[in-house]
């Protein structure tokens, strides 16, 4: 006769054995449940933990602007001059638009080499259509950002339907779209553009009222704080750790020295960029996308386990496809926006350091290659990061290579910081 030594009686399952262990038992709690309750001591044992666990955040790429500013500034008193500083925020907008596509791609952690030639077939379709045929030039712009989100498509049907590795693929499109671009520029392989039209206005307009750049900042620092004020209430209602309202003050108000600093250098020069607003704008869009909608959940949950997602009913492979097809769209984004720097459509476009630095900016500003990790947020501090370097060197008249080689030692240290943060994240079992 077999006896079920599991079973426990009625009488017996309030036992407790060892009441002294069980009464210690429920103080070990999730310590970022007491952050909010211990106050600025709360966060600071926070910030320990996060650091001990390799959960970095923005500090690294933080850190790296403020010592190359200092070390730049201490070399030349034009840098931090404020029409370098515009020149810089304007020249970062190309190459910050196409990192933001690259970033979608890279949190399924996968990769898209062909962003750069897709940005130059987008600047010569808009070109070719609107200097060379006649077609109105807003019509031209709409079917050049389409034909990139239908060419970035392409590519995810290949990756995502036939099972063909994304860097096979986009190497090949990198090839094949290139090749397209010199054949509809034709032999004389330049078509100049509108200085004043649609696209040539991009990143030559600025608002020169005082009152744009200010207006931006005041519109943005409200906006953070509204959002920041009902995300905690909501959750407050829902009964899980929230904000206090003077953690929301404090990061209003170092938000909104940040935005008016910025306001007041634009206005010394030439006044808000068009440019600059335009980004920004598709940063908060693009991030409220990632962060706040069942679409960006699913892309974050695909760059975690593919399998764990297809068990959960995501459909794949149409996510996929789609964010393939939103890196087309901002390569062809920022394809326009180099047109507008140059004031033309040529051979060179998408071509040399681009395909770098577009991907450079979404990893230096803190995105996984190994997927699952980043913001929108990120092309704008990585670009930032790239772009000063750029001109830092510039104003001190060093060549082209030396750029290549601190850009690529730049990259590197990112690269290392992220692979370190992983294993010391695994260690510390959040990974």
């Amino acid at each position: 006769m077999s006896i079920d030594k599991t079973s426990v009686s009625p009488e017996d399952e309030h036992i407790v054995e060892n009441p002294e262990a069980a009464a210690g038992a429920d103080v070990a709690v999730d310590p970022r449940l007491l952050v909010r309750e211990r106050g600025f001591a709360g966060y600071f044992d926070e910030f320990k933990r996060k650091m001990r666990a390799g959960d970095l955040g923005s500090i690294p790429v933080v850190i790296g602007l403020i010592v190359i500013c200092v070390i730049f500034q201490s070399l030349n008193s034009a840098f931090l001059s404020a029409e370098n500083l515009n020149n810089i925020a304007v020249a970062m907008v190309a190459t910050g638009m196409m990192s933001v596509g690259i970033i979608f791609v890279l949190l399924l952690g996968e990769i898209d080499l062909s962003v750069g030639s897709v940005s130059g077939v987008a600047g010569a379709i808009m070109a070719v259509l609107s200097v060379t045929h006649g077609v109105n030039e807003w019509l031209a712009v709409l079917i050049a950002l389409a034909g990139g989100a239908a060419i970035g498509a392409m590519h995810g049907f290949f990756f995502a339907r036939i099972g063909a590795p994304a860097f096979a693929v986009t190497l090949a499109g990198l090839l094949f779209w290139l090749g397209f671009m010199l054949q509809i520029l034709g032999e004389n392989g330049t078509i100049n553009i509108d200085g004043d039209g649609v696209v040539g206005k991009l990143t030559t307009y600025y608002f020169s009222d005082v009152a744009a750049a200010y207006g931006l900042a005041i519109a943005a620092v409200a906006l953070f704080f509204v959002t920041s004020f009902l995300d905690s209430r909501r959750r407050e209602a829902a009964g899980i750790p929230a904000r206090p309202l003077v953690d929301i003050v404090v990061r209003t108000v170092v938000l909104a020295v940040i935005a008016f600093a910025a306001a007041i250098m634009f206005n010394q020069y030439k006044g808000l960029p068009l440019a600059l607003l335009l980004f920004v704008v598709v940063l908060v869009v693009s991030d409220f996308v990632l962060r706040r909608t069942g679409y960006g959940r699913k892309i974050f949950a695909l760059g975690g386990s593919v399998e764990a997602s297809r068990r959960a009913g995501i459909n794949v492979t149409a996510v996929r496809i789609s964010v393939f097809a939103i890196a087309g769209f901002f390569a062809a984004v920022g394809g326009l926006f180099w047109a507008s720097k140059i004031a033309a459509a040529n051979q060179s476009a998408g071509a040399g350091d681009l395909l770098m630095n577009v991907i450079a900016a979404a990893v230096i500003g803190g995105t996984s290659l190994f997927g699952g990790r980043g913001r929108t947020w990120n092309a704008l501090l990585g670009v930032m990061v790239i772009t000063s370097i750029q001109y830092g060197l510039a104003l001190e008249g060093i060549a082209t290579p030396v750029v290549y080689m601190v850009t690529g030692g730049v990259l590197l240290a990112t690269v290392v910081i992220d692979s370190i943060t992983r294993k010391t994240q695994k260690t510390a079992g959040r990974a």
